[in-house]
């Protein structure tokens, strides 16, 4: 080597061989060899972020649209627990994430020095996989198994902290030590594992018994890629398809087979699909609280296909046949064991198929005509589905936690791969630094963030993040005066009694328009829907704030109740 190369060199030049391009975070102290050495790259962009939690909920969006790591980078103890919310979110939701912190010194690393905590202990509950690295023989090792946890099985964040002289100081044999070009570990470590004979044999013979099954697709089908296997499939035999709410977007609920999402909240279409079902094939579906009501869900008998065998059978499991195995191959697989009795299978549920789709165009129909309501502000699901008609088809849709993301049962999914949400974690103050990450994974994609004023408020200085990177973005800002989702629950639950939900008056356009972006206040449907769909098919981003009708209540709004049987 004609020079040496620090540590910090040395894990940018890991993180490139891995096809890392993109780093979000805060600087500090401790992070500054490892952001010196980005500054020196030619393929790795370090983008700065207003507060760690936006960084990684960034890296959380980023895995999610781009099926490789996103990374963030933040700097010892309070820049470290910053991160945890974003972290928890990419943990529950299944995104592949590297998780960067810079300690201090490792000779005084659990002494009392500056910003001290332990970040390994800190951080092992919310990843897959969390390191302290204080060795330079341990360092390039060390990045390879992270990358390893966070893309194998089901993805998840994996977490490496570095001691500060570690990566300041000169590393022997850097050059030797990494991979020219693309690591070997990117060609293989996407490979699943494909179903046993035996069990694939099983669901054959149970799939043709069903009279009325489900196909019922989760998050590991987004993460698989499987939406089109699933249409296949559904085609073949008439099979009508769900999503649970971590699984909106795997499939376009345009086609004629996809009845939308079946969770906590709703809807009456998906609930009655399920109700009739006698077999449900839950694939990637971990059956987990939000989908089921808290186990609460009668299921009949279920076929759960998954990568991860510790969740096959873990909620309903005398009612399971466990398939370890990967999403989309399996849902090949089935097509092709399944395509010599298709036709007859397809032509035994074309009548209950055809109830369900007249059943959709009411439900459709419903909310149009329950929406309107007179008072201040407008009402969310007339919102919703007017932007829908305004945006392009492509437009990636970004709810935050909370009652936007409960209003998007109305947005229809015209392209599979269009939709992320906080759902396992369900942190709040996600849309718009998942709305940054999208720009900056794709700049001509148009992105609609559509938030809350509380989420908002959480993620505030994240505008002036979203102006500087620019982007087809615009921002959707429901203002209803206070936590919207909570102070409904109050009302339902605890007799009209509220506390703690009111904000006092704010004005978010003129908020955003000094954090640089184009902004504006509207109650007027129609220029708010023009607006929007300039700003997607424009080149930069803009902010819209709306104020909302409170009375519209998502918990007792028509369309999101329960099916009944008798309402035949």
């Amino acid at each position: 080597m004609d020079r040496s190369v620090t540590g910090g060199e040395l894990v940018v030049r890991m993180l490139e061989s891995l096809g890392v391009r993109k780093v979000f975070g805060v600087p500090g102290g401790q992070t500054l060899a490892i952001t010196d050495a980005i500054l020196g790259s030619s393929a790795t962009e370090f983008i700065t972020a207003r507060h760690e939690n936006a960084a990684a909920v960034m890296a959380d969006a980023y895995g999610r649209l781009t099926g490789t790591p996103g990374v963030c980078l933040a700097t010892t103890g309070p820049g470290a627990t910053n991160l945890l919310t974003g972290i928890g979110g990419a943990i529950r939701d299944s995104s592949p994430v590297l998780v960067l912190t810079c300690n201090n010194a490792g000779e005084n690393i659990h002494r009392d020095d500056a910003q001290n905590a332990d970040h390994v202990e800190l951080f092992r509950p919310l990843t897959k996989y969390s390191r302290l690295v204080t060795h330079a023989g341990a360092l390039c090792q060390s990045v390879e198994e992270a990358y390893l946890n966070a893309m194998s099985g089901n993805p998840g964040p994996a977490h490496l902290d570095f001691a500060r002289d570690l990566i300041e100081g000169p590393v022997a044999g850097a050059d030797v030590a990494v991979p020219q070009g693309e690591h070997p570990m990117c060609r293989w470590v996407v490979q699943r594992p494909r179903a046993d004979a035996r069990a694939l044999a099983d669901v054959v013979a149970r799939l043709a018994r069903a009279r009325h099954p489900v196909l019922w697709l989760g998050n590991g089908c987004n993460r698989s890629g499987a939406g089109e296997a699933a249409l296949a499939l559904a085609e073949s035999l008439r099979i009508p398809v769900i999503t649970t709410f971590n699984g909106i977007g795997t499939v376009p609920t345009t086609h004629p087979l996809v009845f939308g999402a079946l969770s906590r909240m709703g809807t009456r279409l998906s609930s009655r699909v399920m109700a009739d079902a006698d077999l449900v094939l839950a694939v990637g579906n971990s059956l987990n609280a939000v989908s089921t009501g808290r186990w609460r869900m009668e299921l009949p008998h279920v076929i759960q296909i998954d990568v991860d065998p510790a969740m096959l059978g873990r909620y309903y499991g005398r009612r399971t046949t466990g398939v370890v195995a990967d999403a989309r191959a399996t849902l090949e697989e089935l097509l092709l064991l399944l395509a010599d009795r298709a036709d007859g299978l397809a032509a035994s549920r074309s009548s209950w198929v055809a109830e369900l789709q007249q059943a959709e165009e009411l439900w459709w129909q419903e909310p149009a005509a329950e929406a309107t309501v007179d008072g201040e502000g407008l009402s969310p699901p007339e919102v919703v589905r007017r932007l829908r008609t305004a945006a392009p088809d492509e437009t990636l849709l970004i709810p935050d936690a909370g009652n936007p993301g409960v209003w998007s049962y109305l947005w229809q999914i015209r392209r599979a791969g269009s939709y992320i949400k906080p759902v396992g974690f369900g942190n709040m103050g996600f849309a718009v630094p998942a709305a940054v990450a999208a720009a900056v994974a794709d700049p001509e994609r148009p992105v609609l963030a559509l938030v809350g004023d509380g989420s908002l408020g959480m993620s505030l200085a994240e505008l002036e993040t979203l102006a500087r990177v620019g982007g087809r973005v615009a921002v959707v800002v429901l203002n209803d005066a206070g936590y919207g989702n909570i102070r409904q629950e109050q009302i339902v639950h605890y007799d009209n009694r509220t506390i703690g939900v009111d904000f006092g008056p704010s004005d978010y356009a003129r908020v955003a328009r000094g954090l640089g972006l184009s902004a504006e206040r509207t109650t007027d449907l129609e220029e708010l829907a023009k607006r929007v769909g300039e700003t997607l098919d424009g080149r930069s981003p803009a902010l819209f704030e709306v104020p909302i009708d409170q009375r519209v209540n998502a918990w007792t709004y028509p369309a999101f109740r329960p099916y009944q049987p008798e309402e035949g």
